[in-house]
């Protein structure tokens, strides 16, 4: 029977229910900065900052103003758990899982997210950042290391994510990916990962070892 070692979950919209909260403040910076593109704050979902910024806003000016105000912003926002997150980590680290976070996000927005919720770094293992890899997502680079800061093979691990480019890179990766409906209708990802759900109300480690199997 097929079980598994570690769980490497997603931040923003996968764990922490703030995406809403980002396409406000892309949004207007969108607006502001690059009208020519539209619905910007949907198009960088799930991408780094640093390509961000190589991409869209690659006047070293306009990235210092948007750098201030992104700072502003994650200081203030507010980061609450997506339903039964917790309940989940708890359960299946009781199970001996590891449990990491592997984020498109710096450093400097999870010291953001420490100070609002200094028991963060209680609950994983590990927190690897944009910062730590050497391709973002879609490549897999991110999930790879995921497994490897545990000693573990990408088969031996189960992914939760939400977006395109975070599902893509967790398929690649070779690791078993669980996608989370949480800004993406269930139709528009369920041939993106092996499984679907909505949020993590009811799920178990066994609940998680059957869909292994």
């Amino acid at each position: 029977m097929r079980t598994f070692k570690a769980a490497l979950f997603d931040l923003d919209g996968t764990l922490f229910d703030t995406e809403g909260q980002y396409s406000v403040f892309w949004g207007e910076i969108g607006r502001r900065f690059r009208p020519d593109v539209p619905n910007l704050d949907k198009v960088i979902k799930g991408t780094t900052l640093k390509q961000i910024f190589e991409r869209y806003f690659p006047d070293p000016e306009v990235q210092k103003i948007v750098n201030v105000e992104l700072d502003h912003w994650e200081a203030s926002m507010r980061y609450t758990f997506i339903e039964g997150a917790l309940e989940f980590i708890e359960d299946i680290r009781r199970h001996g899982v590891k449990c990491a976070v592997v984020t498109s996000s710096n450093d400097k927005k999870m010291q953001s997210v420490r100070k609002q919720m200094p028991q963060f770094d209680t609950l994983f293992d590990r927190v690897l950042t944009a910062e730590m890899f050497k391709a973002s997502k879609p490549d897999p680079d991110c999930y790879i290391l995921g497994a490897s800061v545990f000693g573990l093979t990408n088969d031996e691990c189960v992914v939760f994510e939400d977006a395109f480019t975070g599902l893509e890179s967790a398929m690649r990766s070779g690791s078993y990916t669980v996608g989370l409906a949480t800004n993406n209708a269930p139709e528009a990802i369920k041939d993106k990962c092996h499984t679907v759900i909505a949020d993590f109300r009811g799920l178990t480690y066994e609940r998680v070892v059957a869909m292994l199997n």
